[in-house]
């Protein structure tokens, strides 16, 4: 029987108001599924993946979807997760994603198996500089301060003996600069950058999950100065009180370990992780030496986001754009929010210009329309993000969110 859209378009205003409804979400995912609408069925997928990395359920769904959008790889990813979820080894696992174009020599497993090649992590030049950042300017200035100052004055970093090694925590509203800032970082210490996620590191075979860590420390260890970037760290380091499986623990203790520099020197290695959920992060994670620095990545300020708006629209055929009034009128808009409004607004200039048989640009009428359809998404994190800066700010960890609450009368 076919799918009703009308109870997809239901169930989908539904989240918009209660969005960390993962049962909910993922009885929409079975749905479009269904209706084989693959795209949506994957992001929705990766949503609750991003909330509960251990959902079976969920990965089952996107590795689905996935694979029918025409994403074999991410598909693959997903199907190794399961696996070693599941400690299911009884068949031959499948090729490897090779993450460079060198090869690695293949060894025996003592079982029988071919044993997979001992990963290689691939490393690249980041070109983004801080000064690429629109606003943020206290966020920049927390960076400078932890990584860049140090490294660029060698001098005063043995007079005042600060070492070059040490982890940040970047959180906050999805959609807000994270990863960006993470490269800028990379770009400002002229260092390598890894970008690693959780299907990076996790295998189905036991073990072996612990030792792509070491060799991803190892490899950060070759290439330093280094910037290691974890995303979505809330996935790898999740409280061992919140883990339904355990297949991730001895991987956890792996990661402290090499953060610790148990054996090794990490120095020159600079570990930056990014969540959307801080309080789900491990406790051991924050410790001193560890990621013990939080910094918070709020929505941009209004300078930031007419920089923003200039930016997006700068490729495009734009007439003459307020974006002074724009930017008033995107107050609470993430990076992505903006860049959605953008192209929003371009879809209605271009269906125009097609019932015209005429090319005009984007006007001001254009982005009229696109701010009823597009609104600011950090809201649901904010409202679900007051409850930790008032009950769960020990040390005084949310300190930043609290000030920033208030002053947006959440509080």
């Amino acid at each position: 029987m076919p799918v009703d859209p009308s109870v997809i378009a239901a169930l989908t205003v539904a989240l918009d108001t209660d969005s960390e409804n993962l049962a909910l979400r993922l009885h929409l995912v079975r749905l479009l599924l269904e209706a084989e609408r693959y795209p949506e069925a994957l992001e929705h997928s990766a949503f609750v993946l991003s909330r509960q990395p251990d959902n079976t359920e969920a990965l089952t769904y996107a590795a689905r979807a996935a694979e029918e959008a025409g994403q074999s790889s991410r598909a693959d990813s997903y199907r190794r997760l399961l696996r070693a979820l599941r400690g299911d080894g009884a068949t031959a696992p499948e090729p490897p994603t090779p993450l460079t174009s060198t090869p690695a020599p293949a060894r025996l497993r003592t079982d029988g198996w071919d044993e997979a090649p001992e990963p290689i992590f691939s490393a690249e030049e980041s070109t983004i500089r801080l000064s690429d950042v629109a606003g943020m300017e206290a966020v920049k200035r927390r960076l400078n301060i932890a990584f860049l100052a140090p490294l660029k004055n060698p001098e005063l970093r043995a007079m005042y003996g600060k070492s070059l090694r040490g982890g940040m925590l970047l959180y906050g509203p999805p959609g807000c600069g994270k990863t960006y800032l993470a490269r800028a970082v990379a770009g400002e210490l002229g260092a390598q950058f890894i970008s690693i996620g959780l299907a990076d590191v996790l295998d189905m075979y036991v073990g072996e999950s612990e030792k792509n860590i070491r060799a991803l420390f190892a490899e950060a260890r070759r290439r330093r100065p280094c910037v290691l970037f974890f995303d979505e760290m809330d996935a790898l380091g999740r409280k061992r009180s919140l883990r339904r499986e355990s297949a991730t623990r001895d991987t956890l203790n792996q990661l402290l370990s090499e953060l610790d520099g148990v054996g090794s020197d990490n120095e020159g290695i600079f570990v930056l992780a990014a969540t959307n959920h801080p309080w789900d992060i491990d406790a051991a994670l924050r410790r001193p030496g560890r990621l013990d620095r939080t910094l918070l990545v709020l929505p941009p300020d209004a300078p930031a986001r007419e920089a923003i708006l200039r930016l997006q629209c700068a490729q495009r055929p734009v007439g003459t754009l307020d974006y002074a009034a724009l930017s008033a009128r995107t107050d609470d808009f993430s990076g992505a929010d903006l860049v959605h409004l953008v192209e929003t607004a371009a879809e209605y200039a271009l269906e125009d210009s097609v019932v015209r048989g005429t090319v005009r640009p984007i006007g001001n009428d254009d982005f009229k329309k696109a701010l009823r359809e597009v609104h600011p998404s950090p809201r649901p994190w904010l409202d679900m993000a007051r409850n930790y800066a008032l009950f769960a700010n020990e040390g005084g960890i949310y300190d930043e969110l609290v000030e920033y609450l208030r002053a947006k009368k959440l509080l």
